[in-house]
């Protein structure tokens, strides 16, 4: 099977006047399959008013209610008696999947086959746009678990000449890397560095073991901890957005901006109060809806749904790769965003103030961060510990003065603060294994509000 460089180049390379006239055509036979098929969403038009006729293309989606992972909760057990999104009748439901849960109760979506093969689409033009192909041996270090990610990547590589190594989590043994030479591992930053390290305890380096490229999801990251990750194993990482809702998107070899696949998903972005659409180069808050092509089945769609996280349009120009659907920035979630005073502070803000070259040298890249009040008022205490490769050979003073520089660099509405002695910011190195985040348990949050 010869190599492509597209998965569906007849879509992928649309040309703009006719992939918006596609996603109209898409908009409106979604919104009539959720008025007949979907009883949430048939009361939901009755209840605000909605004529789904009336909805001809993606610009009228702004003129319909906005949900949320609350509204999918509130109409699913416990809290109702039936789940009120699932769109097809038992018999066509192929899996239950849900979501984590790390924000509530865990949402439930109901998938027929057609989902699976539509998502596993998005993986699959992904896979090819970063240059997989026939005989590339990827690891999978994401959960096969109810999530429906890592089992996508695995659909996904069906049609591809591509074969699976579904580790599930990146703590196999490192003889795998040894034995079967994959040529592409997937799995999230701090991940792969920790795979890195246990590698090398082994004598085995990560830049020889024959990986050709790391593809990262599931955390967006700053980009001095890309540039670092790409160092120690000597190949690119492409960046990647997903989700149990269908949100699959990411980079190209250009790595120029996630690709969106706008015939299957749509993006728009809203001012914070959402009330508006914001620009192209506006950071916005993601609002999600499915696009079924005609005749087509969901288990469960959403329409004008709110993600949480945060992004920008990077462009709607063809890409140097050809392709000619738009362009994101990493969406960012807004639990990992937090206020300092006036200040946004963001988990990326810091990840890129510890990831600095010259830091590097000496840290691990491992990190956690605490907020709490301090004892004046309207004081704030930012403690930040980062772990260090050899604590006899680390200066601690001059890892905090880089530091400090970048963090203010990313966020220099902090270095007000901090001059006027508002905020104080203690920097804590540590061993290997000295961070709290090594002890809890499920997935560690980098900065914890304590306030």
């Amino acid at each position: 099977m010869a190599m492509s460089r597209y998965h569906n180049q007849a879509v992928e390379t649309l040309a703009r006047p006719d992939l918006d006239a596609l996603i109209d055509e898409r908009v409106r036979y979604t919104v009539r399959y959720a008025d007949e098929h979907s009883p949430f969403y048939r009361r939901w038009f009755e209840r605000h008013n909605v004529l789904p006729e009336a909805i001809r293309e993606h610009e009228d989606l702004r003129d319909l209610p906005i949900i949320s992972g609350a509204t999918i909760r509130r109409y699913q057990p416990p809290q109702a008696g039936a789940f009120c999104f699932k769109s097809v009748p038992w018999e066509a439901v192929f899996t239950i999947n849900e979501t984590s849960g790390t924000s509530g109760v865990p949402k439930s979506f109901f998938l027929t086959w057609e989902d699976w093969e539509r998502y596993a689409e998005k993986y699959s033009r992904l896979f090819v746009s970063q240059g997989f192909g026939p005989g590339d041996r990827v690891v999978v270090c994401t959960s096969y678990g109810m999530n429906v990610g890592a089992n996508t990547m695995t659909l996904a590589a069906r049609d591809l000449g591509v074969t699976i190594i579904p580790e599930g989590k990146c703590t196999f043994p490192v003889r795998v890397m040894a034995h079967y030479r994959p040529t592409a591992v997937i799995g999230s930053v701090f991940k792969l560095l920790r795979l890195a390290r246990r590698m090398e305890a082994e004598g085995v380096a990560p830049r020889d073991a024959g990986v050709k490229r790391l593809v990262v999801g599931g955390e967006s990251f700053a980009p001095e901890s890309r540039r670092y990750l790409e160092e120690v194993w000597g190949c690119p990482v492409y960046n990647t957005y997903g989700s149990t809702e269908g949100t699959m998107c990411g980079e190209c070899v250009c790595q120029a901006g996630l690709h969106v696949p706008e015939d299957l998903v749509h993006f728009d972005l809203y001012d914070p109060g959402m009330e508006r659409f914001v620009g192209d180069g506006e950071t916005g808050r993601l609002v999600y809806t499915t696009l079924l092509p005609p005749g087509g089945k969901a288990g469960t769609l959403l329409i004008n749904y709110d993600t949480e996280d945060t992004c920008s349009i990077v462009s709607r120009e063809r890409c140097r790769c050809g392709r000619t659907h738009m362009r994101i920035d990493y969406p960012r979630r807004e639990a990992e965003t937090f206020r300092i005073g006036e200040v946004p502070l963001t988990r990326v803000d810091l990840e890129a103030a510890v990831f600095q070259p010259a830091n590097m040298v000496s840290l691990n890249g491992e990190y956690e961060a605490f907020i709490y009040g301090g004892d004046e008022t309207g004081e704030t205490i930012l403690r930040v510990s980062m772990e260090c490769v050899d604590p006899a050979r680390v200066d601690p003073a001059a890892v905090e003065e880089t530091f400090l520089a970048a963090l203010f660099r990313s966020a220099p509405g902090l270095s007000t603060a901090y001059e006027d002695g508002t905020l104080r910011i203690l920097c804590n190195i540590t061993p290997p294994g000295g961070l709290e985040l090594h002890r809890a348990p499920g997935r560690p949050k980098r900065i914890v509000d304590r306030r």
